[in-house]
């Protein structure tokens, strides 16, 4: 599992905007920027869709106020799944980033493989990310919701 003072592995991200498809290398996304990346097991599922990205989505403001550039929000899913659970929950501060085939969470060392999900998908987490190197990193406990919340990094990055 990527640690604390790691560089981000190099992978491609997808996200569908108004203009069509976008291929994103990490290296590039991640350059020159502090992020607040987080990761939810899968879009549209009750705990992601009712508190996880809707928690970033009130507090993106008072997030980007401490200096944060982007926050982007990661799935085990295509692209156009992340974009239309994006348009269902207002994520217009919020990138939204599929990992379709699971190859950036796998490099993390965060992927899980369950059943209820009908494979492998990402643990839920959230860190920092400052020119491309985790400086937070909080990894969830398994069915926990608490270390990856939006006022939980809030109140690291304050």
């Amino acid at each position: 599992m990527i640690q604390k003072g790691q560089s981000i592995p190099t992978a491609t991200l997808s996200e569908l905007t108004p203009e069509g498809m976008v291929n994103h290398n990490t290296d590039a996304l991640f350059a020159n920027k502090k992020v607040v990346l987080f990761a939810v097991p899968g879009a549209f599922t009750p705990t992601c869709s009712e508190a996880h990205l809707p928690g970033y989505v009130v507090l993106a403001d008072e997030i980007k106020a401490t200096g944060v550039d982007l926050i982007a929000c990661v799935s085990v899913n295509d692209a156009f799944v992340m974009q239309a659970w994006g348009e269902a929950q207002n994520t217009s501060e919020i990138m939204m980033l599929g990992d379709g085939d699971a190859g950036f969470t796998k490099a993390l060392g965060l992927e899980m493989d369950t059943a209820a999900f009908g494979g492998v998908r990402s643990q839920r987490y959230a860190m920092v990310i400052e020119n491309g190197v985790v400086t937070l990193l909080n990894v969830e406990e398994p069915k926990q919701f608490e270390a990856s919340k939006a006022e939980t990094i809030l109140a690291a990055l304050k």
